[in-house]
């Protein structure tokens, strides 16, 4: 539950209808990660579908509606505005790992590249960024992720509304290491195939 934590921090909203019914929504364009979390929370909602709307990608939409778990929501600070008021909760150690990749296969990115092209002597670098609206939020990241994990990363103000906490080679595979231990995937721990898959592709090309 902690990685859907993670990921409705990144990706989700709540929202109140005519009737004040409560409900919170994941909205995305990767359907398969949605339908995962849709069985790890075994709801019965069918995701809906918009055409075209997502940089011209399908957008898909999971919606529940339940007054205590909008409440439970609110109370760790994800109220319908969270947007720049987001806050990391506190949750316990065990499980900071699932949010942390949560949030990442939301609004985080990893990046591999050619470290000085011209060279003779091809060399890779890689770089992860957390991307938020809210300052605090990554900030706080930030600090309790170098307290667990001794990573040290840096906070830029993004061309638009919003900043970005980026990790350069060392912190971006201790944050590999982290998100991805074997505890997680031994039980059965959600994640985005396609960026694990980017940390380990740079993994292979420094053997």
């Amino acid at each position: 539950m902690a990685y859907i934590l993670g990921f409705f921090a990144a990706d989700g909203y709540i929202t109140l209808n005519k009737r004040g019914a409560n409900f919170w929504c994941i909205e995305i364009t990767d359907k398969e990660i949605l339908c995962k979390i849709k069985d790890c929370i075994e709801s019965e909602h069918k995701i809906g579908e918009k055409i075209g709307m997502g940089n011209n990608k399908n957008l898909y939409r999971l919606q529940i509606g339940s007054f205590e778990m909008c409440d439970d929501l609110r109370k760790l600070g994800f109220d319908k505005n969270k947007t720049k008021s987001l806050a990391v909760p506190n949750i316990p150690e065990k499980y900071f790992s699932d949010f942390v990749r949560g949030y990442f296969d939301g609004d985080g990115n990893v990046w591999v590249g050619l470290n000085h092209k011209n060279r003779l002597i091809k060399s890779y670098t890689i770089s992860c960024v957390f991307t938020s609206c809210s300052f605090v939020f990554l900030e706080a990241l930030n600090d309790r992720l170098e307290r667990i994990k001794g990573m040290k990363g840096s906070i830029r103000k993004g061309q638009g509304d919003y900043f970005r906490l980026t990790y350069s080679v060392i912190s971006s595979l201790k944050l590999y290491n982290f998100m991805y231990n074997v505890d997680n995937l031994k039980s059965g721990g959600l994640f985005l195939k396609r960026k694990k898959d980017v940390f380990e592709k740079f993994i292979k090309l420094r053997l």
